[in-house]
């Protein structure tokens, strides 16, 4: 592979300014006056979402169509050059990390909305358009586009795909790849696969996208999308309950979505520790309910009438299933309960924090949970364990600080948290991804067969292992 980078060059040998080398003077000559930056233009950019350190390659590749990141990736594919993809740069799972001799492509520039089909229900889009602003002209258009995360306003929906995103709504709208009909990718030799289909039915042949979807950048480079939207919900009543132990969590998790007969749009659990910190001063100046409560849990029921849905928290108090409630009056106190979802910034005044997401069935994360704490109660001198999650798909995130965040700390942190999944057959990834970060744990999650089929893709599909290398495996 071509090094961009300055290493001490022996006696016969000088060296050769970025700008010079062959594979970036290709790139120049070929593309237009200023998609190719260099040098300072593209160290200086922050590595990522939460990120103190910048990029470290030295090149970035900015396109605006698919044929210009066809005509990138073949030269890059010639040159035997590495290439990392990056969008919005909001994941977590270090899956945009750059090396010295790295080229980094860029979707920034691609954020045209070609199309909206009312009666379809569908948009189509370049990859580098922002999720929020997919939300906005979805409503504008009385649709809804259900993907929805905390990084809404700056993650791209290139990026939501090649990680298959979960968020909030999964539980009802399923991840990503539901929401997706058709794709356009590019190749590591750059190939254009153009499978930009409408339909929701098309079985003829292979689902090619299937093969992108989730993959993060290693098989291909996503382009275009033609995205699944749904009619426009407007009324989504929401409430926050009080729950006593995790199976009656359980239970009423079953009672409201039995009750709200297909509403139910989000069920989203607090841990009692995570709760009281996002509702103390200074974070919040007001509780909504008590914090006796072990368990916190958001509930939304997008589609449903206030009635039916105070019907089902009337019921689930007097089963004994939840304690307390809050329903909320308006869309003001919605956003309000929402937020206290979303606050997981408030773990960083005990930076640094490490931040997780796992997955695993649902009768098992009370123990699992535990299990985790005990874990790092031996390792740890005072850890602290933020819960929470889209419990009702299975995802709990956590936010642990210990003190440090030596590579000591980082491995005794992981291994508690990550150990136990194997015997429960969890994933180390519920949505997020698998990046550098999560790569030395993913044979406890998937059999070597499926590694090595893993492998075997890769090496059909990018033969040079240009595609975001040293990713996922």
């Amino acid at each position: 592979m071509e090094k961009l980078t300055t290493d001490e060059p022996s006696a016969n040998t000088s060296i050769v300014p970025i700008a010079d080398r062959p594979v970036v003077l290709a790139l120049i000559k070929a593309l237009p006056q200023g998609t190719v930056l260099l040098g300072g233009d593209v160290t200086g950019r922050s590595a990522g979402i939460w990120r103190t350190d910048h990029l470290k390659a030295q090149v970035l590749v900015r396109p605006k169509t698919t044929e210009e990141v066809s005509l990138a990736l073949k030269i890059c594919f010639e040159h035997h050059q590495s290439v990392v993809p990056q969008g919005g740069l909001t994941g977590l799972v270090e899956g945009g990390l750059t090396e010295p001799q790295d080229i980094v492509l860029s979707t920034e520039r691609m954020t045209d909305i070609e199309e909206v089909s009312a009666d379809e229900r569908t948009l189509t889009v370049q990859a580098g358009v922002v999720l929020q602003t997919i939300q906005e002209t979805a409503a504008q258009h009385g649709l809804m586009f259900p993907l929805d995360l905390g990084g809404r306003g700056s993650c791209t929906i290139g990026g939501n795909l090649s990680t298959n995103a979960g968020g909030n709504r999964v539980i009802r709208y399923g991840m990503a790849r539901d929401m997706v009909l058709g794709l356009e990718v590019v190749l590591a030799d750059g190939t254009v696969i153009s499978s930009m289909n409408h339909m929701i039915k098309n079985n003829a042949g292979y689902d090619l996208k299937q093969w992108f979807l989730g993959t993060e950048g290693t098989l291909g480079i996503i382009t275009r999308a033609v995205l699944r939207c749904r009619e426009e919900v407007v009324d989504a009543p929401t409430a926050l309950v009080a729950i006593s132990s995790f199976d009656a969590l359980i239970a009423f998790l079953k009672h409201a979505d039995q009750g709200l007969r297909g509403h139910l749009s989000a069920f989203e659990v607090m841990w009692h520790n995570y709760y009281t910190l996002v509702t103390t001063p200074p974070a919040n100046s007001h509780a909504p309910l008590s914090s006796q409560w072990p368990y916190y849990v958001l509930v939304e029921a997008m589609g449903s009438d206030e009635n039916q849905f105070s019907d089902v928290l009337a019921s689930a108090i007097e089963a004994s299933l939840v304690e307390d409630a809050v329903l909320a009056q308006s869309s003001q106190q919605q956003a309000s309960l929402w937020a206290l979802r979303d606050d997981v910034a408030q773990t960083f005044q005990f930076a640094p924090v490490f931040l997780f997401d796992v997955s695993l069935r649902l009768p098992q994360m009370e123990s699992y949970v535990a299990a985790v704490n005990l874990a790092l109660a031996e390792r740890f001198e005072n850890p602290r364990n933020f819960v929470l999650g889209h419990v009702g798909d299975g995802n709990i995130h956590f936010a642990i600080a210990v003190g440090g965040d030596s590579a000591e700390d980082r491995a005794g942190v992981e291994a508690a948290v990550y150990a136990p999944l194997e015997a429960l057959k969890g994933s180390v990834s519920a949505e997020h991804g698998i990046g550098l970060e999560k790569k030395p744990y993913l044979h406890l999650v998937r059999s070597e067969a499926e590694i090595n089929l893993m492998r075997t893709i890769k090496r059909a599909m990018d033969p040079r292992d240009i595609l975001n290398p040293g990713k996922v495996f």
